[in-house]
């Protein structure tokens, strides 16, 4: 290894294998995301190209939206599909969830994505019984809707700390990749407060222009991310949670 790469050791098994996949496939669509340079399975380890930090700014912002449009562009063969090539796990974070294609993106999303952790999470006790029936509803109302959607290529974990931005400008990192919603990826960097979430808008609508009422929806694609947290930190995230169900609920009826 020189100054250039550093390596990442995975947090589970077979999840370094399962990031370098993610990678490569996002990165087929944008060379704003990490590159790889090695990856040894037995290590469960991934060289990785090394990237200084910088400010973000709003400039560069647009030119992260404009990017990620373009990764979403690319699509995949069914919602669920993991990345080219990839037999094994997907992770979110070091928890394994499910990735079988699927054909109605409604229900991907609440089987495979909100109801796993949502019901993880009640079983552990950081979600009340209580909230778990909201989070049902809310998943009932996702399916009786059943919206039309493209099949994006998503990050799948685009929080704040997956983006990175350098000097030369902004870097996907550690993926949780399949075909998803493209709202998904913009709903979860909206909650987790990126920098200039605004202009990072304004430069995905200049590859891709959004539907009016996507803003509105954000609180359906945010079930996911907040599941996901009050499974693995804690009851804090719980109320989050139902909130986002009840305002889905409130907005699909």
């Amino acid at each position: 290894m020189d100054s250039t790469t550093f390596i990442k050791k995975g947090s589970s098994p077979q999840s370094a294998a399962a990031e370098a996949a993610g990678l490569r496939w996002l990165r087929q669509a944008s060379d704003r995301v990490v590159q790889v340079i090695g990856l040894d399975e037995l290590a469960n380890t991934l060289t990785l190209k090394r990237l200084d930090r910088a400010r973000p700014t709003a400039e560069a912002a647009k030119w992260t939206g404009a990017e990620l449009a373009k990764i979403h562009a690319a699509g995949a063969p069914a919602f669920g599909s993991p990345p080219e090539d990839w037999e094994g796990p997907n992770f979110i974070g070091k928890v394994r969830q499910e990735c079988t294609p699927t054909n109605r993106w409604a229900v991907f999303y609440t089987k495979q994505r909100v109801l796993p952790f949502a019901e993880a999470a009640a079983k552990n006790g950081t979600l009340s019984e209580e909230g778990l029936a909201l989070v049902r509803t809310a998943c009932d109302a996702i399916e009786r809707e059943d919206a039309d959607a493209e099949v994006a290529r998503i990050h799948g974990d685009l929080w704040s700390g997956n983006l990175m931005f350098s000097p030369d400008g902004p870097h996907f990192i550690d993926p949780s990749a399949h075909g998803g919603h493209a709202h998904t990826d913009l709903a979860m960097l909206s909650l987790f407060g990126v920098s200039h979430f605004e202009e990072l808008v304004e430069g995905y609508e200049t590859v891709t222009p959004l539907e009016p009422d996507w803003q509105e929806r954000i609180p359906i694609h945010q079930l996911h991310p907040l599941a996901v947290h009050t499974l693995t930190h804690g009851s804090g995230y719980a109320r989050e949670l139902e909130k986002v169900a009840t305002a889905t609920i409130a907005l699909l009826g």
